[in-house]
């Protein structure tokens, strides 16, 4: 490994010193003023690169509206304008070449806005969906029926995105999404992730990006790709924040309240924000299983399962952050993070048990209950340094996070034969199962912008985690508890991976433009299972290459392919070997022995007028990860474990269509249909699933005046696999309306989730000797109301905040079930 990063390092050296050699010397000056014709001072000019609207140089105009940028590598640039009480301006597309290195533009002329910052908060409506070259954002204050969500519903009814009814998340119909807040990960993983997003509420979100094929720059990990979930930011000169609130009724009352404040003065930025969450709902899972004999398939008996589940949340999240701008090339800043959550439920499960000719024969009642405390704290310190006016930018992360979970359990199990009568003596669980997580990682970045418009970037990645698990199970036995040594177990994992990245960029000529990139990963993972002594250690090295190839037609159309191969490692919960039980005979658990997955995925996408966008795809995965069902007839118990079970195919075409259709009516359309097909051994049977989905998912939204808008959306799926369970079709439709209020300052927000209680889920598993279905009812119609109010006085900064170093580790913890 130290030779490859040594021969990396040395090989950066070199591309560095050629790099510096053939530096575009360009120049660009221009001039702005007011629609009076008066000049404006302090405007912030921004040089965007034309390709991709990326930000190439940022600066600001003279007293006289004078601005010039110096040292420019040759390609295609626009200028865009920005000034307190002024709307955008834009200038002409130009080109800077080695003939012709100085390009004077034409003057810009802003036009004064009628209301100016002071006093008055102005917002401009964003687009609820915006489609990029590498990414999809969905704005989420965009959509009125947002209000009173959580971030799990907000990402359930994205486009392309599904929840399962364990809160698995999948990207077209790919499971192994990796989960970014704000650039950092989450460190979830499967029912852990999704218990941590129900306790983020959708006010405290500001954009959620969706890459199916990220470039070399990310980690590699996320087999369908990479969510990044970015929280509200303030960007202004001087004070500005908001304050919201919100009240949900479904079955169970649920509220929210949020709180951001940034401040910027001279040398310093102050960045905070603060929010509680609480939430109470039910789930009702249902489950009918037939115990088939496995050589003969001849059913032995029958379960009909009843689990009635209250859930209750309360938590709270916080933001504290500075920034110190050195000088004007140099920032310094820190992070600090941290939740706290306090998960509290109960499960009144009863199981009637029939023989194979349909009496009943027995009848178990099992009652439940958890009481989880999660704690977190994480501290991010990073570093900018622009190296010279070229655009030449080395940045740096230090990462330190904590993950502290307390977790008690109970369980009663008392047993009745068919007419009610009590058959043996109740039988109770304890369990107490704490988990300790730690996480350090840091990350080196450097972009370089070459001659003729290329660009490259480079970098280098080293993390360290290590997860401690303790479960220690109790029985009560005639009134005394008695440690379990059989369900107890003992397990600590740790990782270490260490990434170095290559990435180019270029335009080829006006048409065509190329990215290469490529990644490698080294991971070196150690667990010990101190219970029962056994360890295992893995060590593997691999390449991630990605490409990107771009050819613009014309100004109305522009197609991409592109490529990647992508890793997809073991949530750090999945490896924990710990029994995890629903009642007597339903139970989850650990699988020390997974391997990671690894996945190759191409795109063509066709882009018109930059509103409809059609994507092909076509990916393969090998040693899938997969959530498999496991049977023992002999002790009539079901058991649920992740297993490499199989490889996946899946090929698939994508629509998406955003479009204004009156200057009223805005209307946003996704269409994805994709056949996915599983062919592997499970439970020593070789298994072939296969099935085609249509997914739908739809807003459209209507301005009815300056200050009343509305807004109906939903989502439809068709049905599809979910691994080895075949899921029924299910949807929902939102309604909602929004008002500005207090000169725009506010606005209250009213919407009704789920209007026709449609969202529940279905499903069957058949293969081997698993017959089982399943049907799941939770708390989905809920009226909200919602009312925030943004504050502010200054101007707009468009200093970029540092994502952090932990990508990936983070999105690998669980917070509990």
């Amino acid at each position: 490994m130290r030779k490859i990063v040594t021969l990396l390092s040395a090989a950066l050296i070199l591309f560095f010193v050629n790099a510096i050699a053939q530096e575009g010397m360009g120049k660009v000056t221009g001039k702005v003023i007011d629609g009076n014709k008066k000049t404006i001072e302090s405007s912030t000019i921004t040089l965007l690169r034309a390709r991709d609207s990326s930000v190439a140089k940022i600066s600001a105009a003279d007293k006289n509206g004078n601005f010039e940028f110096e040292k420019i590598p040759e390609g295609k640039y626009f200028v865009s304008v920005s000034a307190v009480g002024h709307d955008r301006g834009y200038s002409e597309i130009f080109e800077i070449t080695a003939r012709k290195n100085s390009v004077e533009l034409k003057t810009i002329e802003l036009v004064p806005q009628t209301k100016s910052l002071s006093g008055v908060t102005v917002t401009a409506k964003k687009p609820l969906v915006e489609q990029k070259l590498d990414r999809t954002i969905i704005n989420v204050e965009a959509s009125i029926t947002n209000v009173g969500s959580t971030a799990l519903e907000v990402l359930e009814k994205s486009p392309g995105i599904s929840v399962d009814k364990d809160g698995n998340i999948s990207l077209k119909g790919k499971e192994g999404v990796m989960v970014l807040i704000d650039g950092r990960p989450t460190q979830l993983g499967g029912a852990d992730l999704a218990n941590f997003l129900r306790s983020m509420s959708a006010n405290q979100l500001d954009q959620i990006e969706i890459m199916t094929n990220p470039p070399a720059k990310y980690d590699a990990a996320g087999n369908a790709g990479i969510i990044n979930i970015k929280t509200k930011k303030n960007r202004q000169l001087g004070y500005n924040g908001s304050a919201n609130a919100g009240y949900s009724q479904g079955r169970y009352p649920k509220f929210n309240e949020g709180f951001n404040f940034n401040y910027h003065v001279n040398k310093i930025n102050l960045f905070s924000n603060l929010s509680h969450n609480y939430n109470k709902n039910y789930n009702v899972l249902t489950i009918q299983r037939n115990f088939r004999d496995k050589n003969t398939k001849e059913l032995l008996s029958y379960f009909d399962q009843v689990a009635r589940m209250l859930n209750e949340n309360n938590s709270v999240n916080a933001k504290l952050g500075l920034d110190y701008f050195a000088n004007k090339n140099t920032t310094l800043g820190i992070v600090l993070t941290g939740f706290s959550s306090d998960r509290n439920n109960t499960n009144r499960n009863v199981t009637n048990i029939f023989n194979n000719s349909g009496n009943l024969n027995s009848q178990t009642r099992a009652f439940s209950t958890g009481k989880q405390d999660w704690q977190n704290f994480s501290t991010n310190l990073n570093f900018r340094q622009v190296l010279d006016t070229s655009g030449k930018e080395l940045t740096a992360d230090l990462d330190y996070i904590t993950y502290e979970s307390k977790n008690h359990t109970s369980m009663i199990n008392s047993y009745f034969d068919k007419s009610g009568n009590s058959t043996i003596k109740p039988d109770t669980l304890l369990g107490a199962l704490p988990q300790d997580i730690k996480i350090y990682s840091g990350k080196v970045d450097y972009i370089q912008p070459l001659k003729k418009g290329a660009r490259f970037e480079a970098g280098i990645k080293s993390s360290f985690v290590k997860t401690d698990n303790n479960a220690a199970y109790d029985s009560v036995q005639y009134g005394s508890i008695v440690h379990d040594n059989n369900r107890s177990n003992h397990f600590v994992y740790q990782e270490n991976i260490n990434a170095a990245y290559v990435n180019l960029s270029k335009p080829i000529n006006k048409k065509w433009s190329a990215q290469l990139g490529l990644r490698l990963e080294n991971t070196i993972g150690k667990g010990n299972q101190v219970t029962s002594g056994e360890k295992f250690t893995r060590n593997y090295t691999q390449l991630f290459p990605t490409a990107y190839v771009q050819y613009t037609a014309d100004k109305k159309n522009s197609f991409v392919l592109n490529y990647g191969r992508r890793i997809r490692r073991p949530d750090y919960q999945s490896l924990n070997p710990f029994i995890n039980f629903l009642d007597r005979y339903t139970y989850q658990q650990g699988n020390p022995n997974l391997k990671p997955q690894f996945s190759h995925n191409v795109e063509f996408s066709h882009t018109y007028k930059g509103t409809f966008t059609t994507t092909l795809n076509y990916s393969r995965t090998t040693d899938i990860i997969q959530t498999v069902i496991e049977q023992n007839e002999a002790k009539n118990e079901t058991f649920v474990k992740q297993a490499n079970i199989a490889r996946q195919r899946q090929f698939g075409i994508a629509v998406n269509a955003s479009t204004s259709l009156t200057k009223w009516w805005k209307s946003n359309l996704y269409v994805n249909a994709y056949n996915n097909k599983y062919e592997g051994l499970v439970n020593n049977t070789f298994v072939t699933i296969d099935a085609t989905t249509l997914m739908l998912n739809g807003s459209q939204q209507f301005q009815f005046s300056k200050t009343w808008s509305g807004e109906i959306s939903g989502f439809y799926r068709t049905q599809g696999i979910e691994g080895v369970i075949h899921a029924k079709p299910f949807g929902m439709m939102s309604i909602g309306l929004s008002k500005q209020v207090m000169k725009n300052k506010g606005t209250v927000r009213l919407n009704l989730r789920d209007v026709f209680k449609t969202q529940y889920f279905r499903g069957e598993s058949k293969y081997s000797n698993i017959d089982a279905a399943f049907q799941e009812h939770r708390d989905s119609r809920v009226l909200n109301i919602g009312f925030s109010y943004r504050f502010s006085k200054g101007k707009i900064n468009q200093r970029k905040r540092s994502n952090g170093s932990a990508n990936d580790e983070q999105s690998r913890v669980g917070t509990g079930n």
